[in-house]
């Protein structure tokens, strides 16, 4: 009979056991690992992505101040990527005009009069092709109004075939999204809406507010010992 009292006590311990709520902070670990492995696949599935830089410099002549150079290269990175220099280095490029407008950019810095072109793609020489190309476009357009703006522009640097590829490897790619999981995460911790209290939690408020208070308590004994 003890041995049977034992064991459903440990039945029930057991059940208890079982029966329990997960933690309150269980979404952070969660999305986390969520986060982890969707940054992992998105880095081993996504081919890599290679980019090569070709650099063009504004230089004025003898009556053109160095100021109006570093003007003309703000206006000349604008129009690196329009669609007439495009319609330059298409031939050269190798690609569709439409393509070769999602595969180039231009940045240029405001204390320097140099123009950047960075082309991209899946493959290393082709990147190199695309910045060189839209360089020498560039280069030749601009080349043509020289006499009336005082300003050509020269090419500084030629692009060649990166070794390595731009786009972050699996390993970054599954750091940041557990950075951006957990914060996720930890995000809905922040915002859920309050916890329900479970019936044992409730406050004992209505079992005291039954009972009479100390004062009354006293008048009724002195009530009924004048009975």
């Amino acid at each position: 009979m003890a041995d049977t009292a034992d064991q459903k006590k440990t039945d029930r311990r057991r059940r208890r056991v079982r029966l329990l709520p997960p933690p309150a902070w269980w979404p952070l670990p969660v999305a986390a690992l969520l986060g982890l492995a969707a940054g992992g696949a998105y880095g081993v599935l996504k081919a890599p992505e290679y980019a090569a830089t070709s650099y063009v410099v504004a230089v004025p002549d003898d009556t053109t101040e160095p100021a109006t150079a570093l003007g003309f290269s703000q206006a000349y990175a604008r129009i690196a990527t329009s669609s007439s220099t495009l319609a330059y280095a298409q031939p050269r490029a190798g690609i569709s005009a439409r393509r070769l407008r999602t595969q180039v950019r231009a940045e240029t810095s405001p204390e320097s009069p140099m123009i950047a072109i960075t082309g991209t793609s899946k493959s290393p020489t082709e990147a190199a092709d695309i910045a060189n190309a839209v360089a020498d476009a560039l280069s030749l357009s601009s080349n043509q109004a020289a006499k009336n703006t005082g300003v050509q522009l020269l090419l500084f640097n030629q692009a060649v075939a990166p070794s390595e590829p731009a786009s972050p490897s699996a390993t970054v790619s599954g750091a940041v999204g557990l950075c951006a999981g957990g914060l996720l995460g930890g995000l809905w911790l922040l915002a859920r809406p309050g916890r329900t209290r479970r019936p044992e939690e409730q406050p004992v408020v209505e079992e005291y507010a039954s009972l009479p208070a100390q004062g009354d308590h006293n008048e009724t004994k002195e009530k009924e010992s004048v009975r």
